[in-house]
């Protein structure tokens, strides 16, 4: 199984409109809880495949707010 991306945000409701929003655009995501290696301000993550790197990078670009970052499953 290949390793997931995961995409950090400062809040739970930036986490739950950028899951809607990709879901929206096509892109397979979910939200689950951060692993415990990564510190972050909120307790949820969205997850999403790797191949949807370069569409999920583009979209973050166009938020109104900054996210913390998007790491691989091998970082966590």
């Amino acid at each position: 199984m290949e390793k997931e991306m995961i995409l950090l945000v400062h809040t739970s409701g930036h986490a739950f409109n950028i899951e809607k929003a990709l879901k929206k655009r096509g892109i397979q995501c979910r939200l689950t809880p951060i692993p415990r290696k990564v510190s972050s301000d909120c307790g949820i993550c969205v997850r999403f495949d790797p191949q949807n790197l370069q569409a999920v990078e583009s979209f973050v670009q166009t938020l109104p707010f900054e996210i913390q970052g998007i790491i691989s499953e091998d970082e966590a």
